[in-house]
Order: C-alpha cells, then structure tokens, then sequence
C-alpha cells in the first residue's frame, strides 16, 4: 500500500536554544482533568462493554463533560463541603443495537463515579458528589460497525488533523517528572497534599522557573506553621527533582497567591478547588501528550472521550506522538521531529491525506539521509493504527 507520507527538513532554533520556553501541567485533581478522565473513564468503560455484549465497540462520544464547582468551608484539621460539586455527562452513546438494549447511562454514572472515587479519596461520595447523565443517543447499524477483530480500518468520521513531537525538552520533562513524583512518591506519604496541582514553567534561557498551585487537604494540616513547614518541604523536594533532568539553575514557587497575614492560603476539604469555585471542561486543559505546550505546534482537539475507533481528534494526536517518539528512538541524528497527521472524512483511518514529518536534524546530519528511515517509522505506524485503539481500551495510553 501506497501512503501519501512527506519528510522534510526544518528551518528553526532548537527548543533547547530559544530563549524563552513555557510548559505547562494540570495535575489529576484539576477541574479541567476531572472532566478529562471521566470523559475517557466513560469512553473506555463503554468500549468494554460494547465488545462484551455486541464484539464491537459501537458509535460514542463522551467529550462534553463538565465540572460545575462546588462550595466549601476549609479549616485546619478538617472542614465540609457545602455544597457539593456537579458532574454533567453529555455527549452521545448507542443504547440499541440489533436488538440488544445497552445500559450506556448507567455505564457511564457507574465509570464516573469509580474514577471520582479513585481519584479523590477524600470526598464523600453520597453527600459531596452530584453525577448526572444527560448522554443523547447514538446510531450504529450493522452496516456502521466501527471496529472488530477483523483488522479493517475504519474511515476517519471527519476532515481533521493530529499531531506530536519529539524528544521532549528539559522543562517539558521537568513538569512531567514532578507530577509523577507528587503522586506516585510524596502523596502516599504526605497525603496533606491535595489532587489538584498545576505545574507552570518558564525558561528563560538557563534558568527554570517553576510555580505550581498545589491544594493542600486540611484535615491533615495543624495550622498556619504546619501548612509553612509542609510547602517549604515542598520546594526542597521539587527543586530535587527537577535537578535530576537538568544542570540549569531552578527556583521553585509554591502557591504565590498566599497571604499568610490573612489566613488566605490553598486549602481545600477534599484536594481540589473544584469544591471551592473552580469549573472544569473537557479539552481545556492538557494535550494528548499530558502537556499544555505554546512553543510547540499543537492540536485544540479534545482527545478524551472521543470515541478510539474513527475519531480522528482522538486517534491522529496520540498516533503522531507515538510515531515522534518512536522515530527519534530508531532514527540516529534527529534532535526535534514534528509530525501532522491529516484525515480526509470517509477515506480508512491508515491512509491519511498526508503524515508529515518535519526533521531538525542534529549537527553533522542530513535530512536526506534520514528520510528512508523515517518514511519506514511512519508507514509501520499507519499500518497498525488499530494498535492505538486497543491500547486506549485497555487504558494504556493517556489522552491527557
């Protein structure tokens, strides 16, 4: 097969080498995040449940969602939520197919709600919470099938485009290494550390300028001096961190919003500011590639809650990120790669209208040289593009 694939050169300063580079981070607690990972939560539960009941995921879409806030009344040892924060599923789900009848609505409050739940341990799941489904319907007939174990490529179900890039910058590492740190390593430790963290970086030239806003849980904090003494523990453990990808100078801000005269601090009942005003929706927030990234080219496509089969907003931004990272790690001499995918509605999802590749290739390397090789990247990942589709399933991919 014959694909339409362009590999050029690219004619611009390094990442590395620009003066000013921002990246950006909204950790799992987010509002904005929230409304991610139900989105993708409810998508992947009724992914499963279509394969179980019809042996095909059927048409959905879930990337409506929304985090309407709550009130809150936070306190040092411990506070309540007064009134409870509102999740709004919305989108559209096939709920009858060839006779069977799906529970979608029930699918979906029930996926909600786990990952609310997991999630945000802290909140009271019967009083805090509010989840309500709203999910219009959806059509597939036996001729509108979207994906089997038959191999077929499905037909992109719009005229859009995907796209990624590789390797990932210092600071883009950076922020991606500090909020694995924060919930895989501190958290379980420290569980006065909220969910709802945003990461923001700045580099200006070979200094990292890290401020994040971490809610701190107030049933774990003493008062004003173990809130001061738990954020400068804080810095001393992100600056640690952020030492570990690179020999750039680092300073490290924590919730810079603080009037410690007044009281006025990030505290929070639950671990999030979703209980306290702060809204969340689907898209607003990280890329597919778990970061917000303005010196990058980058897709305004709300990647959760699409459906993993045909959507190209979905399966194009995380296919292009994994053909960027994997061409820089089979391909000796590129320092940046940029790819785009284009889908043409109707036209098989492996036969895009054109997979650009743009090279910057590191010093003493040809672009020429590296385009066979790259071509060859490409065209494999084409070939199994449904290989995305069963690890968004599974839930091995991140959308956000």
């Amino acid at each position: 097969m014959i694909r339409n694939i362009s590999v050029e050169g690219l004619e611009q300063i390094p990442i590395e080498k620009q003066r000013i580079e921002l990246v950006e981070r909204k950790c799992l607690g987010h509002p904005d995040s929230l409304a991610d990972g139900i989105a993708e939560s409810i998508s992947r539960a009724l992914s499963r449940s279509y394969l179980e009941e019809c042996g095909s995921v059927l048409h959905h879409n879930t990337d409506q969602g929304e985090v309407v806030a709550g009130e809150s009344l936070p306190k040092f040892g411990g506070g309540i939520i007064t009134r409870p924060i509102y999740f709004l599923i919305s989108g559209r789900a096939t709920k009858t197919f060839n006779g069977v009848n799906i529970p979608a609505d029930a699918i979906a409050i029930e996926a909600a709600r786990d990952y609310i739940k997991k999630t945000l341990p802290m909140l009271n799941m019967e009083r805090d919470v509010i989840v309500d489904c709203r999910m219009g319907r959806g059509s597939t007939d036996l001729q509108d099938v979207f994906w089997s174990c038959s191999g077929k490529a499905p037909r992109a179900n719009d005229t859009s485009f995907g796209v990624g890039h590789a390797p990932f910058s210092e600071a883009e590492s950076i922020v991606l290494g500090i909020s694995e740190f924060v919930d895989r390593t501190l958290r379980p430790k420290h569980p006065v550390i909220g969910q709802d963290c945003k990461i923001m970086c700045l580099r200006d030239g070979d200094t990292i300028n890290l401020t994040l806003a971490m809610a701190f849980v107030d049933r774990y904090c003493s008062g004003i001096a173990d809130y001061i003494e738990e954020k400068n523990f804080l810095t001393d453990q992100i600056a640690s961190v952020a030492g570990k990808f690179t020999s750039r100078r680092v300073n490290v801000a924590i919730n810079t919003a603080d009037d410690l005269d007044s009281g006025s601090i990030f505290l929070t009942v639950s671990g999030t500011s979703a209980e306290m005003g702060d809204d969340g929706s689907v898209g607003r927030g990280n890329r597919a590639n778990g970061l917000i990234t303005p010196n990058r080219p980058m897709s305004m496509e709300a990647t959760s809650g699409k459906n993993p089969i045909n959507h190209i907003g979905k399966i194009y931004n995380l296919l292009a990120t994994e053909i960027a990272k994997d061409c820089v790690a089979r391909v000796d001499g590129i320092e940046e790669i940029y790819v785009r995918l284009l889908s043409q509605i109707g036209h098989p999802i492996d036969q895009p209208h054109i997979a650009s590749a743009q090279i910057l290739p590191k010093p003493g390397f040809e672009v020429s040289a590296l385009r066979p090789e790259v071509e060859g990247v490409v065209d494999t990942w084409l070939e199994k593009t449904a290989t995305i589709t069963e690890k968004v399933i599974r839930g091995e991919l991140s959308t956000f």
